[in-house]
């Protein structure tokens, strides 16, 4: 009897073993139900109001079911009625069944997407759930309702940009970058005409979060981002959700025209002013035109409406009479590039 039990306690002993080691496999179904959103519901009106701005606004709805127990992320988005969710606005995301938003921070972002303050329009919305990158994600049906919001001044997150082109002031608020989408991805303009060419991109004006890299690798306190001569004016894109970035291509501006000393046949350089981050000239001008250009007429700029806003291939700007003049090109804000011109 006890080599009976013996043999028999073996054998369960071995399943065991064989059971525990066989890998289990996570069957997902074949008719996953996708998130549904229940608030705000189709039709409502969603009124932004200064007065209660640090209000949360919350999207509510029901959780995916994927056919077993899972960690899902839940992003909620937002599109202009009828348009396509390939660049939605992303409102928010959670592991919940609920996102929040405060509407000073909704409406900010609904203003720099374009939408008119104060006049209400019809948008939709969805959810999406996304278990893991091998796994499709699921789409809860569009909700369309309208949303209004607010006149305000618009703030854009930004970055500083500290470096040997305005002497590594990492507190000059003119030299910054900014996230018109409040994103994390910021892009803007440097004129780097002269030094080493080297940077940094900072949090805040300080050292305390700072970054360098290279490879288009951002590092956290690494090397100083670099610029290797020509010098010019480069566009810099700095995206903080992946830690990259990338510079784009080099364009020396100058000014060209029959009003200036080199006629429409070469263009004068212009210089760069590191404390208002312009680039600036003064020289003698004669009666006549001029425009901005980098080096070929594929890169040029005119003033269409005369409203001291630059257009692509625009209007010739015109200098009414002979003198010694200044003139300057200013790239800070953002998706606008004004000027100005002051007779000395």
């Amino acid at each position: 009897m006890k080599t009976l039990n013996i043999k028999i306690l073996s054998v369960f002993t071995l399943l065991c073993a064989w059971a525990c080691t066989d890998p289990i496999e996570t069957v997902i179904s074949a008719n996953p139900n996708a998130p549904a959103l229940t608030s705000p519901s189709a039709g409502t009106s969603l009124i932004l109001n200064q007065d209660i701005s640090e209000e949360t606004v919350i999207f509510a709805y029901n959780k995916a079911d994927f056919g077993f127990p899972a960690a899902v992320n839940y992003t909620v988005q937002l599109v202009e009625s009828g348009a396509s969710f390939d660049n939605a606005m992303d409102i928010g995301n959670s592991n919940s069944n609920s996102v929040g938003i405060s509407q000073a921070n909704l409406n900010q972002r609904l203003i720099a997407r374009g939408f008119v303050p104060d006049e209400a329009t019809q948008v939709d919305i969805r959810v999406r759930a996304i278990l893991g990158p091998t796994v499709d994600p699921l789409f809860s049906e569009r909700v369309t309702m309208l949303v209004t919001p607010f006149r305000e001044e618009l703030t854009y997150a930004r970055m500083y940009v500290p470096g040997d082109y305005q002497g590594w002031d990492p507190s000059n608020e003119n030299t910054v970058i900014y996230s018109v989408q409040n994103n994390d991805i910021y892009e803007g303009f440097v004129h780097i005409l002269g030094g080493s060419g080297a940077f940094k991109v900072n949090e805040e004006p300080n050292w305390d979060i700072n970054y360098g890299g290279s490879n288009g690798v951002l590092e956290r306190n690494g090397p100083d981002l670099r610029i290797a001569e020509p010098f010019g004016t480069f566009r810099i894109t700095v995206d903080l959700n992946t830690l990259t970035y990338s510079i784009g291509t080099r364009r020396r501006w100058g000014i060209i025209g029959d009003a200036t000393p080199l006629g429409w046949a070469n263009d004068t350089p212009m210089n760069f002013d590191p404390v208002n981050n312009v680039l600036t000239i003064t020289l003698d001008l004669i009666a006549g035109n001029f425009k901005f250009r980098a080096g070929d007429w594929a890169h040029n700029y005119g003033d269409t409406g005369s409203d001291g806003i630059l257009d692509p291939d625009g209007a010739n700007i015109p200098i009414p009479e002979a003198g010694n003049y200044t003139i300057t090109m200013d790239w800070k804000v953002p998706g606008e590039i004004s000027y100005e011109v002051i007779k000395n």
